[in-house]
């Protein structure tokens, strides 16, 4: 079951702060900020309890994507609170999401990017500040058109500096300028 994309979902309202205080407001993703003004982000609660279900909601979601204008809905963020609460689950199981983008034959046409409340860079440890850049309030895939990609990186030249850039702004925020903003992302979508 998916809820709307309601700002009346507490869940869809934290994520959507979150979007506009951290990614967009740290500018850790320069790309970001066109689709959220334009309203082209799909904000997608998923209440599934299993893995299972939430790669079934997965491909429905990839399929929807693809069936969309990018002009209507350019990216989707599927959040999904309540299964891979872990991040060592959630990791796993991104084989398996990306196993259903080859499975419907969309590998090189949808991407999935990874975020978790929990996240954790390979090699890094648990506390290490600038696993930030990926922690969100709520597991979450993020399914990314690959054109928009190529569209940002060509008026980006400089995509490659963008992982430096958000590592060095979050060991310059720290924990607690970390933690301030994730509490505002959740006051702020009370």
């Amino acid at each position: 079951m998916n809820r709307p994309q309601s700002l009346n979902d507490p869940v869809v309202a934290q994520t959507r702060a979150w979007v506009d205080r951290m990614v967009i407001g740290l500018n850790l993703c320069p790309f970001a900020k066109a689709p959220q003004v334009k309203g082209r982000i799909r904000y997608v609660h998923s209440e599934v309890t299993t893995p299972e279900d939430l790669l079934s909601r997965l491909g429905d979601e990839l399929q929807l994507l693809m069936r969309t204008a990018p002009e209507e809905v350019e990216t989707t963020l599927l959040i999904h609170p309540h299964t891979l609460a872990h991040f060592a689950q959630y990791n796993a199981f991104l084989d398996e999401a990306d196993a259903r983008v080859e499975q419907l034959g969309l590998r090189g046409i949808l991407q999935i990017a990874s975020f978790h409340p929990q996240y954790r860079f390979a090699g890094a440890r648990p506390n290490d500040v600038t696993n930030a850049t990926n922690r969100s309030p709520f597991p979450m895939l993020h399914l990314i058109r690959e054109s928009s990609i190529d569209r940002a990186v060509a008026a980006f030249p400089e995509a490659a500096a963008i992982y430096q850039a958000n590592r060095a702004t979050m060991r310059r925020l720290g924990k607690q300028g970390i933690a301030a903003l994730l509490a505002q992302c959740r006051s702020g979508a009370g």
